[in-house]
């Protein structure tokens, strides 16, 4: 009884290591029986065919069976304890930073180094994530050589800015790549630029636009101060074109300093909320007066509820007041000005102000914002335009992440829409 039962268990335990053999096979058998089958049918010897199949299904169950169990996971890179003391101190840093390894990937990067470009996860290869050949040429000198060096490097998006970027190395001791990791730093000096650019800039565009009126009030004073003398008619007539004059050079003054300063914090998004819709009432109601004098009908269409974007309200105003002003000046021929507001409640805004004026030709739209630039240079000055108010559009708009797009036909109307 005892011999019967070993059997017994043994033969148990055979078919308990078989069966998931079996089922992992399981396909593959069922496709041998089936060749077998085939083989036999075409004339060859049953026990020929037997013999061969017992083979392949001997192979096929002395492979080994797929592990249930779960494989273990890489063991991650042992990263040294003592750069944990650095994280305070690189977070509590205004400037980006980035801590590089030997092997040129990013192990940290602090707090304002993901405000500015964006969360690098730890492990990255620098090369991954800096896509300016420079500053990976300078890391690899440094990590090379040991030696500190620096460049200057320009961003372009989200917005333009300038860096001074530094990479050091330092010596925290321990066991990571010999205790040594490299700093990769980023000094912002956007502001500095804009304002070298804005000086020379301004002194260009100030002495361009400047010489025709001061000239012009040169020329009067001299013939007031000699011909004109006792002439009262004339005295009339020019110190009416001087106060033209003056006045003309006061506006461009103003839109001069109003661009400039816009400039200087192009690359700050503001963060107010602003309800469009009570925005673009106020703006049709202060050009109210303008619109009669011109004759022209200002409609406005808004939803029902608010519409709310992140923006500067001033900023704002200024937008849409300048586009309605010029499609009043520029498209008072179609009598009508359209301001229509769509978006809210999830949805993307966008205000688009239409006229229904002259258009204006394909060729002039791409420059249309540029400083200066007119269609119609004797136009615009007879309409007491500036050429610096689309520009001034164009600035604001960037600060506040929206766009402008424009799209005109010649002879029937000029649409400006402003997507948030």
């Amino acid at each position: 009884m005892d011999s019967e039962g070993i059997v017994l268990d043994g033969a148990k335990v055979f078919w308990q290591g078989l069966k998931p053999k079996l089922k992992a096979e399981r396909w593959i058998l069922g496709l041998s029986i089936l060749l077998a089958i085939l083989a036999a049918l075409a004339g060859i010897h049953v026990l020929a065919v037997l013999a061969f199949w017992l083979v392949l299904v001997a192979a096929l169950l002395k492979r080994s069976v797929p592990s249930s169990e779960p494989v273990p996971e890489a063991a991650p890179r042992v990263v040294d304890t003592r750069t944990d003391a650095l994280i305070p101190v690189l977070n509590a840093l205004d400037m980006p930073v980035l801590v590089i390894a030997t092997d040129e990937t990013v192990l940290f990067q602090n707090a304002a180094a993901e405000k500015a470009f964006g969360a690098i996860p730890p492990e990255s290869y620098l090369s991954a994530r800096v896509r300016s050949p420079g500053i990976l040429d300078m890391v690899r000198e440094t990590i090379a050589t040991g030696k500190v060096n620096q460049i200057e490097h320009a961003e372009r998006l989200p917005s333009d800015a300038v860096y001074v970027v530094r990479v050091a190395p330092a010596d925290i001791g321990g066991e990571l790549s010999g205790g040594q990791i490299f700093l990769l730093t980023y000094r912002d000096i956007s502001q500095t630029r804009r304002i070298d650019r804005m000086r020379s800039d301004f002194v260009a565009n100030a002495s361009h636009e400047l010489r025709t009126p001061l000239a012009s009030l040169r020329g009067f004073i001299e013939t007031l101060s000699g011909p004109a003398k006792n002439d009262t008619k004339a005295q009339e007539k020019f110190f009416g074109i001087m106060h033209e004059q003056v006045t003309r050079m006061s506006r461009l003054v103003d839109d001069l300093l109003s661009l400039s300063r816009l400039e200087l914090k192009s690359h700050i998004a503001p963060e107010d909320p602003v309800d469009l819709v009570p925005l673009l009432g106020h703006v049709r109601d202060s050009l109210q007066p303008l619109a009669s004098d011109l004759d022209v009908t200002i409609s406005l269409e808004v939803p029902e509820g608010p519409v709310v974007v992140r923006g500067d309200r001033d900023e704002l105003i200024e937008v849409f007041e300048n586009l309605v002003e010029n499609a009043c000046k520029y498209g008072q021929e179609g009598k009508k000005v359209e301001v229509r507001l769509t978006g809210g409640e999830g949805c993307q805004a966008e205000v688009s102000v239409t006229d229904h004026g002259p258009g204006i030709p394909a060729e002039h739209v791409p420059r249309i914002t540029e400083r200066f630039y007119r269609v119609n240079v004797e136009a615009s000055r007879s309409k007491k335009g500036t050429g610096l108010g689309l520009a001034i559009v164009k600035h604001i708009l960037t600060r506040h992440r929206a766009r402008l797009l424009i799209h005109s036909e010649v002879g029937k109307r000029t649409i400006f829409t402003v997507r948030f």
